[in-house]
């Protein structure tokens, strides 16, 4: 396979960002319609000056950000690649580089949430080095959450 892996770091404003969050939240609400009560208030897209979109071929597959938790965590958000580019090490990229923008600001810890129905990202996560922890704010009390942390 010879095709063009470009990653861009970038803000949420970015068009493409939108474009491939709108995709991630539909495809969330058409998987799990029964959790969009629950979660749809924490899914709310605020400026984020630190963004990593990846590029397939000059086509925008997969994005990835933080965003401050506390003084030594950031938080893993919006962690999507999309469907025709999934088995490519995309997701594990995007992570890194979203690693590496949180360690550059001074963070020593990431944090993420994700819904226990996603074994896929679970999986994925427990391979780069995240562990489950007990759930945190705002997710504490949501038995659908699965909430995870690493060392960065």
């Amino acid at each position: 396979m010879n095709s063009k892996i470009k990653v861009v770091k970038t803000t949420s404003e970015n068009p493409d960002f939108i474009f491939l969050i709108e995709t991630f939240d539909t495809f969330l609400w058409e998987r799990y319609p029964e959790l969009k009560k629950d979660y749809w208030g924490n899914n709310l897209i605020e400026f984020n000056p630190n963004v990593i979109i990846v590029y397939l071929d000059e086509k925008p597959v997969g994005c990835g950000c933080f965003k401050k938790y506390n003084d030594k965590a950031a938080e893993l958000k919006r962690m999507f690649v999309s469907p025709e580019a999934r088995g490519l090490g995309l997701a594990q990229l995007i992570i890194k580089e979203v690693e590496i923008g949180a360690k550059n600001q001074g963070f020593e810890i990431m944090i993420l949430e994700t819904l226990y129905k996603q074994i896929e990202a679970i999986s994925l996560y427990q391979k780069v080095g995240f562990e489950i922890v007990e759930n945190y704010e705002p997710y504490i009390g949501l038995k659908n959450s699965v909430c995870m942390s690493k060392t960065i």
